[in-house]
């Protein structure tokens, strides 16, 4: 990475109670950056863990900021030379009105982002997409390993009602298109599912997935079918790497290997042979896999599934999220 003098940096982190940004905070903080954190309410019990990172007391300043309220975006990035755009509904079941519960919240708040780094100068940004822009693929050929210049499928996304997956491809679609036209950098990251240990109190929605097929539960490998994992700090390490990292451009996914289902099982018996697990689980995932080649050129590296689930469990027990017994 560049050489810099980090302590007089200052970036923007939306979102930055969430799992995937209280991460990238503990990180920035811990390389001398000087951070302004968007959250919906710095004083709740939810954003007491960013108070207690390490130099948070001298660099971390929380503001009370949604993402819908330009003003107060705008009041947050002020001052800042980099953002990471963070923050995104996230809500993946018993969705009632997809346009105003995911898809204008996505695109407005991406907006408003853009707007006011326009406005106050910024110099990158970071948005954090997901794979969800990426595997939705029904035209790109089966079998074939998808790399960023595979985009999901607005139309498919809709006609099947993958709310969340269309939301994700508008907003970073979105980002693309605002960075043109107000000349700024942007640069975008792609994560699968994130699992790995939690900053926050409380549980994220991939976590919870985990936690629950350790309980015998068969819905990640019911609702999330591509196979893709990623470390939640390996992550983190990804935006600051694409951040500083002059040559960075256009998207970027971040994943590991795809992991077929039985073997994902395989692994947690035999590290966990005392758990309960889901029964007549298809052998094969159907969706493609992907490549974090780009990603890797410029020099990330990341942890093993097995690392990733063994610091998990060990967090979720010690926590009283996960019991032996």
């Amino acid at each position: 990475m560049e050489e810099h003098t980090s302590e007089l940096r200052r970036v923007c982190v939306t979102g930055a109670g969430g799992f995937i940004a209280s991460w990238l905070v503990k990180l920035l903080l811990s390389k001398g950056y000087k951070v302004h954190g968007t959250v919906r309410d710095p004083s709740s019990e939810k954003n007491a863990h960013l108070r207690k990172l390490d130099n948070a007391t001298e660099n971390l300043q929380l503001f009370k900021a949604d993402l819908l309220d330009y003003n107060a975006i705008e009041a947050a990035i002020f001052g800042c030379e980099g953002v990471f755009h963070v923050a995104s509904p996230v809500i993946l079941s018993g969705i009632s009105n997809p346009e105003v519960e995911l898809i204008r919240p996505a695109l407005l708040g991406t907006r408003n982002i853009f707007k006011a780094c326009s406005k106050t100068n910024i110099k990158k940004v970071v948005v954090v997409s997901s794979n969800a822009a990426i595997a939705i693929n029904p035209d790109w050929p089966h079998g074939t390993i998808m790399d960023e210049r595979c985009w999901s499928d607005e139309d498919f996304c809709r006609a099947s009602e993958k709310w969340y997956c269309l939301s994700k491809t508008m907003a970073e679609r979105e980002a693309f298109k605002l960075a043109q036209e107000n000349g700024l950098d942007v640069v975008t990251l792609c994560p699968s599912m994130v699992f790995g240990p939690l900053l926050q109190s409380n549980v994220n929605y991939s976590s919870s997935l985990l936690i629950n097929l350790l309980k015998g539960s068969s819905e990640l490998i019911e609702t999330y079918r591509s196979g893709a994992f990623v470390d939640v700090r390996d992550v983190a390490d990804a935006l600051l790497l694409v951040y500083e990292t002059p040559t960075a451009s256009g998207r970027y996914i971040c994943s590991l290997n795809q992991t077929q289902n039985t073997d994902l099982i395989d692994m947690l018996k035999n590290m966990y042979p005392s758990f309960k697990y889901p029964n007549n689980i298809p052998d094969k995932n159907e969706a493609n896999d992907l490549s974090s080649e780009k990603l890797k050129k410029i020099g990330w590296k990341c942890r093993t599934l097995k690392e990733t689930i063994d610091d998990s469990v060990k967090y979720y027990q010690e926590v009283g999220l996960l019991s032996m017994e």
